[in-house]
């Protein structure tokens, strides 16, 4: 069902957009194959990638949170196998997007030839001849990784790459080379034109304006209803080329630019939107998921402020080390800060809270049936649940 003709819309229609033009009220496969990964990958149109592996790493969790169980290597051989659909570049930061649209991120990879990864600091000739070097050497050698050119590293840590590790990073963020697979989550490198299909390399690249307009309507699609600074933060675009494309859309019809109940900025509705009247049925939410990407959005939305707690001090947590938000209906109805205990065979729920207002017992039972699903799919024999929060004795004893 269409949204209607109004540019008035309410808060509660705008949350049931969001969450359906995330993929969150299809019901699920059950038997999920490559093309309803694909599928997905190209209705969110991109999957953020992060090494954090407390639970699952992220990458993982949002094929499971829409369609359920499925085979880890289903999502591996999309990104990484012999004919990828999917490509890893910096989307919303490091990401797994469909293979069509790389032509849209040249003009990123254009910049990066003038610039480090953060771009803080311009490419000087020699660190620019040191890693033509590296790109010769993959050239006749084949897929390398950071490890190969590891000799000068100094000290242990996530950013204190060697020499060889920025160059590699330099050239892949400039689109010379990408990801052909990872070995323990190691990126293996090699030519772009060696990993993606010809009919992708070949493909004419587009004009700077034009990828720009493709890229926010990708991003008002799996969004459903945004604001400027909501599509902005999708795929991390530039502010004032972020506004002047939005006006063209507008104007060509492409989007619609409507207000939402409380928010105190215009939004832009994707006309193939859709507003269902049922929410989701119970999807535990990575921390990185797309659906809460953006914080101010996900409190605009859902009234609640989401925190990522790794970094803050333990004593200072309030939900906990690793927490899921639990998606129950329209709203956020509980968090719990899980851990996969691979050594014991169990899935800890280290937390369990519930959201303010949200219907208890309803809640408990959606997320203990979440909670199992989610422990066979990793392959563990069940669910722990410690007495921290205050639903974790009710929790215990629906999951018992």
């Amino acid at each position: 069902m269409k949204p209607p003709r109004s540019t008035e819309i309410s808060a509660a229609e705008a949350r049931r957009i969001a969450i359906a033009a995330q993929g969150f009220v299809a019901e699920r496969p059950g038997s999920v194959t490559r093309r309803h990964v694909r599928a997905l990958a190209e209705r969110l149109g991109a999957i953020q990638i992060d090494s954090v592996n407390v639970v699952a790493r992220s990458h993982y969790l949002p094929p499971f949170a829409r369609l359920g169980a499925y085979r880890h290597a289903t999502l591996e051989d999309c990104a990484w196998g012999k004919r990828p659909d999917l490509f890893e570049y910096w989307g919303h930061a490091a990401s797994l997007m469909p293979v069509a649209t790389q032509p849209l991120f040249r003009w990123r990879m254009a910049q990066a030839e003038h610039r480090n990864i953060w771009g803080t600091r311009a490419i000087d000739k020699e660190f620019r001849a040191y890693a033509e070097g590296i790109l010769k050497t993959i050239e006749t050698r084949g897929p390398v990784t950071g490890g190969d050119f590891a000799e000068d590293r100094k000290a242990p840590g996530w950013w204190n790459w060697s020499k060889g590790k920025q160059a590699l990073e330099w050239l892949f963020y400039a689109g010379r080379i990408t990801t052909r697979t990872r070995r323990n989550f190691e990126r293996v490198y090699d030519l772009a034109e060696r990993v993606l299909p010809e009919n992708v390399t070949r493909a004419p690249t587009p004009a700077v304006e034009d990828a720009h307009r493709a890229l926010l309507l990708i991003a008002a699609r799996a969004y459903g209803v945004a604001t400027e600074t909501d599509l902005r933060d999708y795929f991390r675009m530039p502010v004032a080329e972020t506004r002047a494309r939005l006006v063209e859309l507008v104007e060509s019809g492409a989007l619609r630019q409507v207000n939402v109940e409380g928010w105190d900025k215009p939004a832009f509705l994707h006309p193939d939107a859709k507003r269902p009247r049922n929410g989701a049925s119970g999807a535990l939410l990575s921390p990185f998921d797309s659906l809460i990407w953006f914080r101010a959005r996900t409190e605009r939305l859902f009234g609640t402020r989401v925190k990522l707690e790794i970094y803050t001090p333990a004593a200072e947590r309030q939900h906990g080390y690793y927490v899921l938000p639990f998606l129950k209906g329209d709203a956020i109805a509980a968090r719990v800060d899980l851990k996969s205990d691979r050594h014991a065979g169990v899935l800890r729920v280290q937390a369990a809270h519930l959201e303010p207002g949200a219907p208890r017992a309803e809640t408990v039972d959606a997320l203990a049936s979440e909670l199992r699903d989610m422990s066979m799919w990793l392959g563990l024999d069940g669910v722990v649940v410690a007495r921290r929060g205050d639903i974790s004795a009710p929790l215990a004893r629906a999951l018992r």
